[in-house]
């Protein structure tokens, strides 16, 4: 269905604007066939939960209409504002990015009477965001384009210096007057400004522990084991130093995506604050399961933290965690684990599409940290427990003011396998969430 508005769906059923949109719209859906096939149906009682037939569909339609968070819906990504839409255009989708950052820390910050250092930098974005790649160039902007050569060293795995090659070829054909960075450093600090950037802590080899913290970050080996924590035979030079000294390289990194300046940044944008509200202003109540907030576990946890209930913001998060094989090789036994956020405040047909996952750590291999994946869950539980006992600032873009953010660990998720290998590691990390939970309960 092309993206003209979706204001017809609005009209009364019985209009002919109203029939031929429906008809569209079931032909887009179902590819103009009414063999076989099933989508969640959009009506005002289903609300994209139960997958129907055509037929289905179209009697659902006929008789209760579209339902109003589905038109909204379809409006925010008709307007550019959903970030999964693949036909947004990219100049556009930028600078509404950063504009969105900007609100959030500019009004975040209304008490001062001049921006603050991050404001500043989204200051300058913002101006680079509408700049031309090159004079008369109207397809990029230097910030966009920056973005997709970043995208394209990341799907395809491209090292650093593959990518200065390509820098290179880009700056040769350019015309004068271009503002391309010409390095990758340069193009890493601009995202890293953008808020797109993570943190590398060094790990033990034996998953024993962290390098992080004044009491293990000077470390230099394993305190329960004596390991080294650096690389003894693959030392670099340290091109930066004039002395030739050397630069230790550690023998496993943990990357690390802080969480909470990512949930920060959804309620920045207008919509998807109004998304994070739709389990308890939306929800349709009728003793159904349609969404999470219908499980035992949501209402559990409304009935016992009712201070975290009273505010529908706070955020309820699932984690998810898997072993995989990056090189897809059978006679290669190597083994990472990502582990993903799940914001669960969002609709049933956001919340679990990839977009709107959080990937929180990257568990380094070659094999799987077993239990001891405790140990690279701390930077994730100490964000957690500092979001469960105090909260943090953020900008409520729908309200125009400043809330208390709060934001609790619902469940896991794991299949059979990941469960028996992560069960007592799980439970250890878990208790300190629980903790943090049980004194907020008390003194908070």
């Amino acid at each position: 269905m092309s993206c003209q508005g979706r204001s017809w769906m609005r009209l009364d059923r019985a209009s002919a604007e109203w029939q031929q949109g429906l008809t569209d719209y079931l032909d887009s859906t179902f590819g103009g066939s009414s063999k076989g096939g099933t989508t969640p149906c959009p009506c005002s009682t289903c609300r994209c939960v139960s997958f129907r037939k055509q037929s289905d569909v179209q009697n659902h339609l006929l008789r209760k209409g579209f339902d109003e968070s589905f038109i909204r819906e379809q409006e925010s990504i008709c307007e550019g504002s959903a970030i999964d839409d693949d036909d947004v255009d990219d100049r556009a989708a930028t600078i509404e990015l950063v504009q969105s950052l900007i609100r959030g820390t500019i009004c975040g910050e209304i008490d001062e009477e001049q921006p603050n250092e991050m404001a500043k930098k989204f200051f300058k974005l913002l101006e680079e965001a509408q700049k031309e790649l090159f004079p008369g160039c109207t397809e990029a902007t230097q910030v966009s384009f920056i973005v997709k050569i970043f995208q394209m060293k990341c799907m395809f795995g491209c090292s650093n210096a593959c990518m200065e090659y390509v820098l290179s070829l880009f700056l040769l054909v350019l015309p004068k007057g271009h503002c391309l960075p010409d390095s990758m450093e340069k193009i890493k600090k601009i995202l890293r400004d953008l808020g797109l950037n993570y943190e590398k802590i060094d790990a033990c080899y034996n998953d024993c522990v962290l390098f992080r913290g004044k009491n293990y970050e000077g470390m230099d080996h394993c305190p329960k084991y004596g390991e080294t924590r650096w690389k003894e035979s693959k030392e670099v030079q340290d091109v930066g130093s004039s002395s030739g000294s050397k630069k230790r390289v550690p023998r496993k990194i943990l990357r690390y995506f802080p969480l909470i300046p990512r949930l920060q940044k959804i309620y920045m944008s207008e919509t998807r604050a109004s998304y994070m509200r739709w389990h308890k202003e939306e929800l349709v109540v009728d003793g159904k399961m349609r969404h999470p907030a219908d499980s035992k576990a949501w209402k559990h946890v409304d009935a016992t933290y009712k201070w975290f209930a009273k505010d529908p913001r706070n955020v309820r998060l699932g984690l998810a965690s898997d072993g995989f094989n990056p090189f897809g090789m059978l006679n290669v036994s190597y083994s990472c684990w990502p582990v993903i956020l799940i914001p669960y405040n969002l609709p049933p047909w956001l919340c679990l599409k990839q977009p709107y996952w959080m990937l929180s750590m990257m568990i380094p291999g070659a094999r799987s940290p077993g239990v001891s994946i405790d140990v690279y869950l701390q930077p994730l539980i100490d964000e957690l427990k500092v979001l469960r006992e105090e909260g943090v600032k953020a900008w409520d873009a729908k309200e125009r003011k400043p809330f208390d953010l709060h934001a609790i660990l619902l469940w896991t998720i794991n299949d059979f396998p990941a469960y028996a290998c992560f069960l007592d590691g799980v439970r250890k990390a878990s208790l300190h969430v629980h903790i943090a939970i049980q004194k907020q309960a008390t003194y908070g």
